[in-house]
């Protein structure tokens, strides 16, 4: 299995700020190296990703958000509020459907919340990380049974136009486009502890895309606005879009159920192709979420999706308990990789 990966992550590293009053940034850029560690300890290739350029970041995003990723910063620094990061001190009621032209009004247009500071790498960070994602989706689209794009910043709390959850630019959603550009019929498994809610607002009224997250329930955790059952898809897309939230201190049975229900709703999909925005957030103890996965349960999670059969490409999302991440990695891909059959 290929691992396309980044060095350029780490230009976005919010933790090493001073953090807000009883907000900790847990999105440290050591996780990343966490889990290239892993990959490498595996023996797995590794390459860093070429620069793919703006088009494929276009086709997802807004153009106005893309320009405010790409010069915030530095525009930043020319009003009272100069400093490290770009963090506005209020958001935008988006019904209200009036976009601010000051830099300081845009701030908080485009960025939901506390999470997402743009700080002077952030958005090489986020291109780079895009990149990523739309390299592993070319490999599977070249005939690579399954890749790990191994993406940092995170993407699928991202929508079109809005950063949030750690997440600028959304990657699941980028590679996705990728794989439709290039004949394919992709599903998303979301497996991140937290919803998927950027993806699914990206393709919820889209019906060449299938997407499914396996999450905590969002009336207990973030994004708490979006990843209700009751969420099925809108237009063309109505019944593409599958959210199956799980209670509280949902265990390793619990979780591994709900993924084989959303890889049956992607097989009767009829998806060609498959992309695991692959979170280990759901681990018991993680700061950020409420559920009790084990590394048992990663390793059943890995092997369920690997025996799916389907050219898959991984898509890194969340997991927030550093010391733990390189022993999920590798959980999930020794029940992965074993299964994996040509097709």
């Amino acid at each position: 299995m290929i691992v396309i990966t980044t060095s350029d992550h780490a230009l976005h590293d919010p933790a090493t700020m001073a953090p807000l009053p009883d907000r900790p940034f847990y999105d440290r850029a050591a996780r990343a190296e966490q889990l290239l560690g892993a990959v490498k300890k595996l023996g797995l290739p590794t390459e860093l990703a070429p620069d793919h350029g703006l088009a494929p970041i276009a086709a997802i995003h807004d153009p106005g958000y893309i320009d405010f990723l790409e010069t915030s910063f530095a525009r930043w620094q020319s009003t009272t509020q100069a400093g490290p990061a770009v963090r506005p001190g209020a958001y935008a009621v988006r019904h209200l459907q009036r976009r601010p032209e000051n830099i300081v009004g845009l701030a908080g247009y485009y960025l939901s919340g506390f999470g997402v500071p743009v700080l002077a790498g952030t958005w090489q960070a986020s291109k780079t990380s895009a990149h990523v994602a739309v390299e592993g989706a070319q490999r599977v689209l070249a005939g690579a049974p399954e890749a790990y794009a191994l993406c940092r910043p995170s993407g699928h709390h991202a929508y079109a136009d809005l950063a949030g959850g750690f997440c600028y630019l959304n990657n699941a959603a980028i590679a996705a486009q990728t794989f439709v550009a290039g004949g394919a019929k992709p599903a998303i498994l979301d497996v991140d502890v937290h919803h998927g809610n950027g993806t699914q607002a990206i393709l919820y009224a889209r019906d060449d895309v299938f997407f499914c997250s396996v999450h905590g329930d969002p009336r207990e955790l973030y994004p708490w606005y979006a990843g209700y059952a009751d969420e099925t898809g809108t237009g063309r897309g109505l019944g593409c879009n599958l959210n199956l939230p799980l209670p509280a201190a949902t265990a390793n049975d619990g979780f591994v159920a709900a993924i084989d229900k959303g890889l049956s709703a992607i097989k009767r999909f009829g998806a060609s192709v498959l992309i695991v925005s692959l979170g280990f957030d759901a681990h018991v103890g993680d700061p950020t979420a409420n559920l009790a996965v084990t590394g048992e349960g990663f390793r059943e999670i890995g092997a369920r999706i690997g025996a799916f059969g389907l050219p898959t490409l991984l898509v890194q999302e969340g997991g927030y308990i550093v010391e733990k991440l390189a022993d999920n990695l590798t959980a999930f891909l020794a029940g992965f990789l074993p299964t994996r059959k040509p097709t």
